[in-house]
């Protein structure tokens, strides 16, 4: 009797610990309000684009381990080898390190600059692979687009593709496509795993950009705590910030994930497994693979605080089991005071947005985001020194 009530109390302290420590507190009061759809029904294109997925999964059909990552991978790089590259040029750039290309629409007049990072779950995805996207972002914000490959696991660790998107964000600050300037406004973009940092890196700003005015504001009592405050010399938030069907919560808890499994064409099968397993199980495989807690705001942004942040745009369908990441996180961040907008699609498949030219949807997305954008600039004559 007394090793099956040791057992009870070891495996209940396991669920606790999993839950309050690696889970976090419970989110769903976020859950409402509820945003009505951009469009009701998807368009008949859509039906092309779920054809096209398909054939795709066909083609990494029987393949296991990394026979399997590295045909998505390859997929995934040449997913933008058709597209249109009018009206813009394309440059390598090396952002202190971190390698990529800036996308640069005609015309550019050197006054804004947005970093763009990429999805693919963390393990796939590349800035070639993902010019559709950059392209047509450069086209429609007349911004130049800094397209990073940030390291991607399993490979690297987690914390090292963060550190990427850290150290590319400070260096486009300070370097343009043509010259080293600082920049007039600053923008930074992301889908899925690429939206999860997106929203990693605005708070990361805002708190680095606090601490570093505190240390320059204080005496520095030696050459390290002088040097660390001068280097970040004009860091600070982005103008804004757009998400395209985010992850903002590592800690599996968003109800979508289970209510959506069955809708979503791109991601639902995935989910359908990972519900199979108990949430607590998943929390400590996330814990033991990442070295940190799922719910750590560094990997989910929702679970931070989110006030005093730049203004926000989150796009998402209404389909997809990642909707509630995003519900939650802008529910979340109002709550808080920042200016963060929801727009939803019902039906559309997770980031139509990489479908450009092909769904409407997906046009309809880019020029909202266009008026964002121009509703987020600086006014003119401002600088990134006069922001910070």
């Amino acid at each position: 009797m007394v090793w099956f009530l040791s057992l009870v109390t070891v495996l209940v302290a396991l669920w606790a610990f999993a839950r309050l420590f690696l889970g976090g507190r419970n989110l769903s009061a976020f859950d409402f309000p509820v945003y009505d759809p951009v469009r009701e029904a998807p368009s008949p294109e859509h039906s092309d684009v779920l054809h096209l997925l398909g054939e795709m999964g066909k083609s990494v059909q029987g393949l296991r381990g990394r026979d399997r990552l590295h045909k998505l991978r390859e997929l995934f790089h040449h997913m933008s080898d058709d597209v249109e590259l009018t009206d813009v040029s394309i440059a390598p750039a090396d952002a202190d390190g971190v390698p990529g290309e800036w996308v640069i629409p005609a015309g550019y007049d050197g006054q804004g600059r947005l970093l763009y990072i990429h999805g693919g779950a963390f393990v796939l995805g590349s800035a070639t692979g993902y010019r559709r996207v950059t392209a047509q972002l450069a086209r429609k914000t007349g911004l130049a687009v800094l397209a990073i490959d940030y390291r991607l696991m399993p490979e690297h660790r987690r914390r090292d593709g963060i550190k990427d998107c850290q150290t590319a964000y400070r260096w486009m600050l300070k370097n343009g496509p043509t010259d080293r300037s600082a920049a007039k406004s600053a923008f930074i973009a992301g889908d899925s795993a690429g939206g999860n940092l997106t929203l990693m890196l605005v708070a990361w700003s805002r708190d680095k950009e606090a601490r570093d005015k505190e240390a320059r504001d204080k005496e520095a009592r030696d050459k390290e705590a002088r040097d660390k405050a001068a280097g970040d010399e004009g860091l600070r938030p982005p103008d804004g910030a757009i998400a395209l069907s985010p992850a903002t919560d590592s800690a599996f808890a968003s109800p979508s994930l289970k209510h959506n499994a069955e809708d979503d064409p791109m991601l639902g099968p995935l989910a359908a497994m990972v519900n199979r397993v108990p949430r607590t199980l998943l929390l400590y495989f996330a814990w033991a693979n990442g070295r940190i807690r799922p719910c750590d705001p560094v990997v989910s942004p929702v679970r931070g605080s989110l006030a005093d942040l730049p203004p926000i745009l989150i796009q998402a369908s209404e389909a997809e089991i990642l909707i509630d990441d995003a519900r939650r996180y802008v529910n979340k961040a109002r709550h808080e005071g920042t200016p963060a907008e929801l727009e939803t699609w019902h039906g559309m498949i997770h980031v139509w947005q990489a479908f450009a030219g092909h769904l409407p949807e997906a046009d309809e997305a880019y020029d909202r985001i266009s008026a964002f954008v121009e509703r987020c600039r600086p006014e003119p004559g401002s600088t990134a020194a006069d922001a910070a």
